[in-house]
């Protein structure tokens, strides 16, 4: 078993990466929490397969809500469903809530224990590569409004995650590969070594490892900038475009990993009109490929600009945009909306 901890300001996040974990969930938890009962939130997806064994390894009373799988759903009056049943079942400050689910899941339950009785204890079981690597980790919570995604929000550590990298073994190829856009981009942007990792024909072999590199860099990322106000930014390499292209989509078209593919191969297009001194972007559009993920801008550009103005990264006329002119290295780059928008034209 593989640990890592993160101490954020008020809360410290137990991270655990193991084969098999979830037949030790009980264990786990009540190793960290003293708690009287247990509400877990999962979707529709994840509750046939998951739900059952891990709601009968409690002793204590366990309670849950299923939601509707899919981006579509991660809203507030989801999140005002899940309220009700944490009322009807009783739950206290003195419990737990259990996000059982990928990165949707963990955005809403976590949304959703940061604010019921302004903070219950959670804990991340995240069931995707994409929420394992990334989403279940760090301590961002939200959900999305029509205006745009993850407009409402907080900061809300988990005090445990627990990763098992053998539940991947369940996921479709295309959910996989969704994935992978998050892996590509640590890579990209802090370990040149995951790229490498990632390109050899049995990485799936070494996922453990490969997901431990990764929430290795985002552990030491959020301890020095839990609140995403400087280092954290890198981590939205790709996500200022690829969330007006959800957005667009209407968060159903492109999946948050196709949609990130795409912005990273944009702001590679971009980090190359400002510097062309080194254009890495054929061979970043090798890599993502090489797990069948788009590249190409299917929407207007107008339209892209125009759906990125109600991204929370944009400060006035200015929006926080980050460059990789080398992999492994990225850069926070202030551009004005007017010469971001002149930009998007040209990609």
């Amino acid at each position: 078993m593989r640990k890592l901890s993160l101490n954020g300001n008020k809360e410290a996040s137990n991270i655990f990466i193991e084969n098999n974990l979830l037949k030790k969930v009980s264990e786990k938890c009540f190793e960290v929490f003293d708690c009287n009962k247990i509400h877990i939130i999962t979707d529709s997806n994840v509750a046939s397969i998951y739900l059952d064994d891990i709601k009968n390894q409690f002793s204590v009373p366990v309670t849950y809500t299923i939601v509707k799988a899919g981006e579509q759903y991660k809203r507030l009056d989801t999140v005002q469903n899940i309220y009700i049943d944490l009322i009807n079942a009783g739950i206290t400050r003195k419990d737990l809530v259990i996000a059982l689910g990928g990165g949707v899941v963990g955005d809403i339950a976590g949304f959703a224990a940061a604010t019921f009785l302004r903070g219950v204890s959670l804990c991340q079981i995240p069931t995707t590569l994409l929420a394992q690597v990334d989403s279940s980790v760090g301590g961002k919570t939200a959900v999305d409004l029509p205006q745009g995604k993850n407009l409402v929000g907080t900061f809300y550590q988990p005090r445990l995650v627990l990763i098992d990298p053998i539940v991947l073994s369940t996921l479709t190829e295309d959910i996989y590969s969704d994935g992978m856009a998050e892996v590509i981009k640590y890579g990209c942007i802090k370990n040149k070594n995951i790229l490498d990792m990632i390109c050899k024909c049995d990485y799936k072999s070494n996922i453990s490892d490969i997901i431990y590199e990764c929430v290795k860099i985002k552990r030491d990322i959020v301890e020095i900038d839990e609140h995403d106000s400087g280092l954290r930014m890198i981590l939205n390499f790709g996500h200022t475009i690829g969330h007006a292209i959800e957005k667009l989509g209407e968060y159903k078209k492109f999946s948050h990993g196709c949609a990130v593919a795409v912005g990273m191969t944009a702001a590679m297009k971009i980090a190359n009109i400002i510097d062309n001194k080194n254009n890495l972007t054929n061979e970043l559009i090798c890599i993502l490929n090489r797990f069948g993920l788009p590249t190409e801008l299917t929407y207007d550009r107008e339209d892209i600009f125009n759906a990125l103005l109600s991204d929370k990264k944009k400060m006035g006329d200015t929006m926080n945009f980050i460059l990789v002119h080398r992999f492994g290295e990225a850069e926070i780059t202030n551009i004005s909306v007017k010469e971001l928008h002149d930009l998007i034209i040209k990609i």
